[in-house]
């Protein structure tokens, strides 16, 4: 049976200013911060102006959940952006889907990382 359960991780909003601390994203072309560091774990994403990130989905706040099995939670919901790995070396594999009208993120980390350069 697929492990479903989820623990809260972050909201994510959309700075247009650049922010303390960023990391960058080459595939969606974002540096975002870390929500470890925010009181209310909010990861700030800030897009480069070249980014194929739709700004519909720039523009809107998401939620993110860490998981333990990401492909379970992916299983017959409306994916946004498919699975991809974030960091280098990788420190999860996330993908974004839209749920009750919301952009959700879920993360599977990888094994003893949290974040970027942790």
């Amino acid at each position: 049976m697929a492990n479903l359960s989820k623990r809260f991780h972050h909201v994510g909003l959309r700075a247009i200013d650049p922010q303390p601390d960023e990391s960058w994203i080459p595939s969606s072309k974002c540096w975002v911060t870390s929500p470890y560091e925010h009181p209310n774990s909010i990861e700030f994403l800030r897009y480069a102006e070249d980014s194929a990130i739709d700004p519909a989905f720039q523009n809107a706040p998401h939620i993110a959940w860490a998981v333990e099995d990401l492909d379970a939670h992916l299983e017959g919901k409306d994916l946004y952006l498919a699975p991809f790995e974030v960091g280098e070396p990788p420190f999860a594999r996330v993908a974004f889907v839209v749920e009750d009208g919301l952009f959700v993120e879920y993360m599977q980390f990888k094994p003893g990382r949290r974040w970027f350069n942790e």
